[in-house]
């Protein structure tokens, strides 16, 4: 049976892919800061569907977060197939009006933490021949608009050079990159989403299935909605200047920074 390790697993798409891959019989790895959501969370999967869910707390904004997580994806006696590193969180404010601390803290999440962990795991996937790395980046990844889309640009470049690199392991990367999805991010934020059009939300669970989908098929890049699908095509024809501006005015009425 396989094994499959999520960060932030307790909420929103990681708690979504929780439920999926339990559902499907994959023993988990639970990843989160809150040591009591995780034990419920693991509780619940348990009793629902009968898989072995282990609870590793732990707070990725730091070295030892970071290690701890790492260690358990280099455990070579209880391997890990499949690596969800789905942690993030988004600032409110515009670019300076948040402080230093906080912009370096998402860089280290978003960024320090995928590299470290994704290397961790993908060495001894590589090792067994076979094993899959989801990063869950985002489509502000491909719209100039401050520290959290240049952080998700990031991962999406980061997971398709590496996806090349390992070509042929039997090590699968991909990038996923979602729109607005109905979960606890923006709440976190302190960011209003009344303003939000309702036919820019998607579903957490229907998301993690196409996702998976798009893995099986060797995607190094997903994209799980036609209609974020749609409005990226329409941006890679868009002039950079006009896209900036645009994207920094909706930014500002809807997403992170």
């Amino acid at each position: 049976m396989a094994t499959a390790l999520i960060t932030g697993s307790t909420a929103g798409i990681g708690a979504a892919f929780a439920r999926r891959l339990a559902a499907d019989g994959h023993d988990l790895v639970l990843v989160a800061r809150d040591a009591k959501r995780l034990r419920e969370q693991a509780t619940e999967l348990h009793d629902r569907h009968g898989i072995e869910a282990e609870v590793l707390p732990a707070d990725l904004s730091t070295d030892q977060g970071i290690e701890t997580v790492a260690d358990r994806l280099g455990d070579r006696r209880n391997p890990v197939d499949l690596l969800i590193n789905n942690a993030g969180f988004g600032n409110k404010g515009r670019y300076l009006d948040v402080s230093m601390a906080d912009e370096l803290t998402m860089l280290k999440v978003h960024c320090e933490a995928v590299l470290r962990l994704t290397s961790a795991a993908a060495g001894a996937m590589r090792e067994r021949g076979r094993g899959g790395v989801v990063n869950v980046a985002s489509v502000a990844a491909f719209v100039p608009r401050g520290t959290y889309g240049a952080s998700k640009a990031w991962v999406v470049q980061f997971t398709q050079g590496v996806a090349r690199d390992l070509a042929g392991t039997g090590v699968r990367l991909m990038a996923l990159c979602p729109g607005f999805v109905r979960t606890e991010f923006h709440q976190r934020a302190g960011m209003g989403t009344d303003n939000i059009p309702g036919w820019m939300w998607l579903d957490a669970d229907k998301l993690v299935a196409a996702a998976l989908t798009d893995l099986a098929r060797g995607k190094s890049l997903s994209i799980p909605d036609p209609r974020y699908k749609a409005l990226m095509s329409l941006v890679k024809i868009t002039p950079r200047g006009l896209l900036g501006g645009v994207t920094s005015r909706t930014g500002r009425k809807y997403g992170p920074q």
